[in-house]
């Protein structure tokens, strides 16, 4: 069933309805929800946003009169078919048959970067108005130096958000903010203290791994099973703080499941424990239903959870954040608000606004919507031209995947042959360390840069350096 998740706002001067049919106008012309697709009924939807029916019917309605939904008697509402899909995916995109391989010159390589994403649908004019605002005379505060945890009025609608979206249950006063995850993994380091014993995902986000090894400590390695790392291998590690991504692991891809992150969270309950949750690409699900983050579940206090806005709108705001549990938060009150708010006062207060006015939403929703599309066409077109020559892994959320080749090619001889043929593409070796050994080779494809059209082209050309003979 079509998982609803409409951010209404009771305080927001526009009525409820209003936000409903925005909601829905926006999910159906960004194709996440397909033509077809029956809607809750009113009675139903009614009693599960806690809204009146009324305000459900309002909403039905304009959407009705509009021509996004029809409703069948005794059957239901349905999403209509749109003339002109503003996002329409088309199976049968031709190849350009020999000119494919002329096409990309240097400069027009075919990127499939993880760390990049979709810049062409920014709301560019909607920011640039907020950022304006930042610069107004009567905002001139923002010039001057702030709260060392950052922006309060940032940190309410993280807040909020976290909530709405992530089950995450936190007060404005635990959130630190930070230029990018790096950083925060190192301000973290000095607030738990030197005595920590870190254990690491293997394979496992490196940076991470290399602000640790920075930092004068050496972090165990876990091998990791279908569900994550073994609970068994970790207790018999010795660490007491352990980094993990269990909503999307990195870059492996699998969700961890319930029953393992109930028992992650026993294996900290011991004194001096904590896990440091990472949900570094959370907003991007495409299959089974969704799991409550690791902090949603906590009763103890014992998970950092760490989250960015670099993959949910665009890397260069170096905007990260830390919800920090009681006992950390007055180890962080105590000692480390000498250290000044690394990211920019005027950043924070637009992000602020676009969170506070729906556009955050709004955006979020379109780009869902956007990236489940890219991710069909690119496993569509490895289907196609590669077949059973690869092995899809982790693609059931975020913007990459692995791809595991079975072609008697090394890692390097893959990239390699892909470069030649105007692909770039990426190893999966550097997360893993360095004694591990890969039978056989994976590559990390990053879809979200993209256009569907780049994407099946890539794929096409892949197949041409790695499959002739």
């Amino acid at each position: 069933m079509y998982e609803l998740t409409p951010l209404l706002d009771q305080e927001k001067e526009e009525p409820l309805y209003i936000q409903l049919y925005q909601y829905f106008k926006d999910e159906i012309q960004s194709g996440r929800l397909e033509a077809g697709v029956k809607l809750p009924s009113k009675r139903r939807l009614s009693q599960h946003l806690g809204i009146s029916q009324n305000t459900v019917e309002n909403a039905y309605g304009q959407l009705q009169a509009e021509g996004y939904i029809h409703s069948e008697p005794r059957k239901g509402i349905y999403v209509k078919k749109l003339e002109g899909d503003l996002y329409p995916y088309h199976s049968g995109i031709p190849l350009k048959s020999e000119r494919v391989m002329e096409k990309h010159d240097e400069e027009e390589m075919i990127d499939f970067s993880h760390g990049q994403v979709d810049l062409a649908h920014f709301p560019y004019a909607v920011w640039r108005k907020l950022s304006m605002q930042a610069l107004y005379e009567e905002e001139s505060v923002l010039f001057l130096n702030g709260d060392p945890q950052g922006e309060l009025e940032l940190r309410q609608e993280i807040t909020h958000y976290l909530f709405q979206s992530r089950g995450v249950r936190c007060k404005a006063e635990q959130i630190v903010i930070g230029a990018g995850t790096q950083y925060l993994i190192g301000l973290l380091t000095m607030i738990i203290g030197e005595r920590a014993v870190y254990a690491v995902e293997n394979p496992g986000f490196h940076r991470t791994r290399a602000v640790l090894e920075d930092r004068g400590f050496h972090p165990v390695s876990l091998a990791l099973d279908e569900d994550g790392v073994s609970l068994k291998d970790l207790e018999a590690s010795g660490a007491n703080v352990i980094y993990v991504t269990p909503s999307h692991q990195f870059p492996l891809g699998m969700i961890m499941p319930i029953s393992r992150r109930r028992g992650l969270l026993k294996w900290a309950e011991k004194e001096g424990r904590y896990i440091i949750e990472d949900d570094y690409d959370g907003e991007f699900r495409y299959k089974g239903k969704p799991i409550p983050s690791l902090q949603g579940l906590d009763s103890a206090g014992r998970v950092i959870y760490l989250g960015t806005f670099s993959k949910s709108l665009i890397p260069s705001l170096r905007i990260s954040y830390l919800v920090l549990p009681p006992l950390l938060l007055e180890n962080y009150q105590q000692s480390f608000t000498l250290y000044k708010q690394t990211v920019s006062r005027l950043h924070q207060h637009t992000l602020a606004q676009f969170m506070k006015n729906g556009h955050w939403s709004r955006h979020l929703n379109k780009m869902r919507g956007i990236y489940r599309k890219k991710q069909k066409t690119l496993l569509l077109a490895i289907a196609e031209y590669l077949g059973e020559h690869v092995q899809v892994i982790g693609e059931k959320s975020g913007l990459h995947i692995l791809l595991q080749v079975n072609n008697q090619m090394s890692e390097a001889e893959l990239i390699e042959t892909a470069k030649k043929n105007k692909v770039k593409v990426y190893p999966a070796s550097i997360y893993y360390e360095k004694s591990t050994k890969q039978h056989p080779p994976m590559i990390l494809l990053g879809f979200g840069a993209l256009a569907e059209e780049d994407i099946k082209e890539g794929i096409a050309l892949l197949a041409h350096a790695w499959l002739r003979r």
